[in-house]
């Protein structure tokens, strides 16, 4: 027992010095900006810059976008597939892997010729038409993520009997699928929320041959001319990361969720 718990604390600290090097010899260049001293000024003009700030707030009201109307979606796909559909299954499966499989610059060329200004419906000649495309594209890379996240979620609870309970309470389809389905999966959307999230927020293809002021091409445009400010950058989108992961521990606790008897 002695040598097994020595060797997993061994195992755990070549872990822990193998993923934090990088990351503190990253913050210590990025501390470089002032010959001779430490200090944060790469993080002043970061933070400081304005398109830092439109970018990212952008990013962020479009990822929150995505996050809404993707679960609007999956959830509803999901519990109806389980509940009603289990045979087609593996082919719902196969089709939320396709974004995996095609890369976003081959989608985001098939957006531009089906969407264009010639196009019966023209999405990219106007810019909220072009960020109603670049939401609809977000939805799509994030598909894979959401739904295993939110089909895990659902095999993790009894659908049938829920659905079955509610029904017998006198309760409709939304009020089952929101009043009771739901609130069972918040951990399941939470977790896929991060890694919707995640996803928006670190994207450059699509976002960048639509022309959106997004934060994935903020971040390439800011590596590609300056020196410090892309480390400070990498270190803050680290944070952002670390942040995300530790509202999802607090908000995962607690109460899992209602059973059909409580609503």
């Amino acid at each position: 027992m002695k040598r097994t718990r020595s060797f997993s604390w061994i195992v755990m600290a070549v872990c822990a010095i193998y993923f934090l090097t990088p990351l503190i010899c990253t913050f210590e260049f990025s501390l470089r900006l002032k010959r001779g001293v430490y200090s944060f000024a790469a993080y002043e003009n970061v933070l400081g810059d304005s398109h830092f700030q439109a970018s990212f707030l952008y990013s962020t009201v479009l990822s929150v976008a995505t996050i809404v109307f993707g679960t609007l979606l999956v959830v509803p796909t999901a519990y109806w597939v389980q509940l009603r559909l289990p045979r087609f299954r593996p082919v719902v499966e196969f089709l939320t892997l396709m974004p995996l499989v095609i890369p976003a610059i081959i989608l985001v060329f098939g957006y531009v010729r089906i969407y264009n200004s010639s196009s019966i419906v023209p999405m990219t000649s106007a810019s909220w038409s072009t960020d109603v495309l670049l939401g609809c594209s977000y939805i799509t890379l994030a598909l894979p993520y959401m739904y295993r996240a939110i089909d895990t979620g659902l095999q993790s609870i009894d659908v049938k009997t829920l659905t079955e309970a509610a029904e017998s309470l006198g309760a409709k389809w939304p009020s089952i699928l929101f009043g009771v389905i739901l609130p069972n999966l918040r951990v399941a959307i939470i977790s896929s929320a991060f890694l919707t999230f995640a996803t928006v927020i670190g994207e450059f293809t699509i976002a960048s041959l639509l022309d959106r002021p997004a934060f994935g091409p903020y971040l390439q445009l800011v590596g590609a001319n300056r020196a410090y400010e892309p480390s400070a950058l990498a270190v803050i989108t680290f944070l952002i990361t670390w942040g995300c992961m530790g509202v999802i521990q607090l908000l995962g606790r607690g109460r899992r969720g209602i059973s059909a008897s409580a609503y």
